[in-house]
């Protein structure tokens, strides 16, 4: 997860050139298809780390009334939340040719 942590992605809204993301693929469809996989497994993996974090503060109680606050679980939310967001990181990597693709459907030679 440390990758994500130091992501240069834009924390806020960003126009792209059309040729930057198509470059690699000569098609803008299937740069969007790696992208939006990529920004799944990114998602996943924030997700995921999200959680275990969180399961160590959790308080296994079968009653509703005694909820408690846990400031160092506010803190972990918190940081989180200023993370880049899945697709922002997944476009930088692609813009900086840190996604490894491959078109199945070519012929291989070997």
């Amino acid at each position: 997860m440390t990758k994500y942590r130091e992501s240069k992605a834009s924390l806020t809204t960003k126009t792209y050139n059309k040729d930057n993301i198509e470059l690699n693929t000569n098609n803008i469809y299937e740069a969007l298809s790696i992208i939006a996989k990529r920004t799944n497994q990114i998602n996943l993996d924030i997700k995921k780390e999200l959680h275990e974090k969180l399961d160590e503060f959790a308080t296994h109680n079968d009653s509703l009334e005694e909820i408690f606050e846990n400031k160092e679980q506010i803190e972990v939310s918190k940081f989180y939340e200023r993370l880049p967001k899945p697709h922002a990181i997944a476009i930088e990597e692609w813009l900086n040719d840190r996604i490894y693709h491959r078109n199945t459907d070519e012929e291989t030679n070997f």
